[in-house]
């Protein structure tokens, strides 16, 4: 672990990962950021030298470890000059590992699979992590670091990787969405959003031990027009969120009848 590491980013993903490398023993010699508050409240907390300044990043470094948006990968490649030999990595679930190509020998993908927020704490050995490189030596390198980490580790291919990434986006970010519109209903009904928790939680824990076509409940998969015509009632003016309603409901039910599901 005496290798130096560059963590470029220091939003959600780069904040969990970084404290998890540090605590782990890696040596993270440096910090950047585009934004100085980001890279600042980073480094603060562990100790880390941090910059905001592109020309300032280490140019020594052993692996560069890319945790910002998918589009700002590129920009900020174009604007380094690293190592040809260096072990270049992001965490992105949807973007491909040949990005890092024309930069370096050595590269691929270390992707988290969770949901990352900084102030929450997170076990980082119960998260997935799916590794890709470009040559076997690469992606043993980073299966290396992988399992220093996280006691879940896979090899998953772009593909894959970009429909796993996929599935994430329905179970977790809609999940999430539908979530706040719930709130939403109950807040402009002066009711509290956490006579809901016990619910979430349940309906999270049951499709441990039953597969979600099976865990399937509520009006919809009974087909009750009555309750599904008067919720659309209780939605009223919102034109967005009726359609939304009115989508999904369908798509259950639809689903049940051709296909036998739920």
């Amino acid at each position: 672990m005496t290798r130096k590491i560059v963590i470029i980013g220091a939003g959600n993903v780069a904040t969990h990962l970084t404290r998890t490398l540090v605590k782990t023993g890696y040596n993270v010699c440096q910090i950047y950021s585009r934004t100085i508050s980001n890279a600042r409240e980073l480094g603060s907390k562990t100790g880390i030298y941090f910059t905001d300044n592109i020309a300032e990043v280490y140019k020594q470094a052993d692996i560069y470890i890319f945790s910002v948006s998918d589009t700002a990968i590129k920009g900020i490649l174009m604007r380094l000059d690293l190592p040809k030999d260096a072990l270049l990595i992001h965490t992105a679930g949807s973007v491909s590992m040949d990005v890092f190509k024309n930069y370096s020998t050595n590269y691929g993908v270390l992707y988290p699979l969770q949901t990352f927020t900084k102030k929450r704490i997170i076990e980082f050995s119960d998260i997935p992590i799916c590794v890709e490189g470009n040559t076997e030596e690469t992606t043993q390198s980073i299966e290396e670091i992988a399992n220093n980490i996280s006691q879940k580790v896979e090899r998953i291919n772009e593909e894959k990787r970009k429909y796993l990434h996929l599935s994430a986006v329905f179970a977790c970010n809609f999940v999430n969405y539908m979530y706040s519109q719930a709130e939403q209903i109950l807040k402009d009904n002066e009711m509290d959003f956490r006579l809901l928790h016990p619910l979430i939680e349940e309906t999270a824990m049951k499709i441990k031990d039953i597969c979600p076509s099976k865990a399937q409940t509520g009006p919809a998969i009974r087909n009750d027009k009555t309750t599904m015509n008067q919720h659309k009632e209780l939605i009223g003016d919102n034109v967005d969120i009726k359609k939304l309603y009115t989508f999904i409901s369908n798509n259950i039910t639809k689903s049940k009848e051709e296909n036998g599901i739920f």
